[in-house]
């Protein structure tokens, strides 16, 4: 079994050929080719983590569509002044499907 741990959006994810990972907004069209940057790469027993070793290492992967996240309220009051402010906040993310690991 081949995987990779992947920097996808400020966060590290695991990744085999065929995933789908929801990450942060990447920008690109539905269909089109993304590069990830591969932190580590394990096949199987087999575990690369350097970075000369990983830089002969790509992980593409297809842009399958926009998303946004759940969305949160931040809520601030201080008491006896009549201060209260509401916001509210949806994180944008992108799907992605693992279509490579070379």
């Amino acid at each position: 079994m081949v995987y990779a741990i992947v920097k996808a959006g400020g966060r590290q994810e695991k990744v085999s050929v065929g995933d789908v990972v929801v990450m942060n907004k990447v920008d690109g069209e539905v269909g089109e080719t993304v590069n990830l940057t591969p932190l580590m790469l394990v096949d199987g027993d087999k575990v690369t983590t350097g970075a000369d070793d990983l830089a002969k290492v790509t992980v593409t992967a297809e842009i399958v569509r926009p998303e946004k996240g759940k969305k949160i309220t931040i809520q601030k009051y201080k008491n006896k002044t009549g201060y209260r402010v509401r916001q509210g906040h949806r994180q944008q993310l992108t799907r992605v499907k693992i279509t490579g690991i070379k």
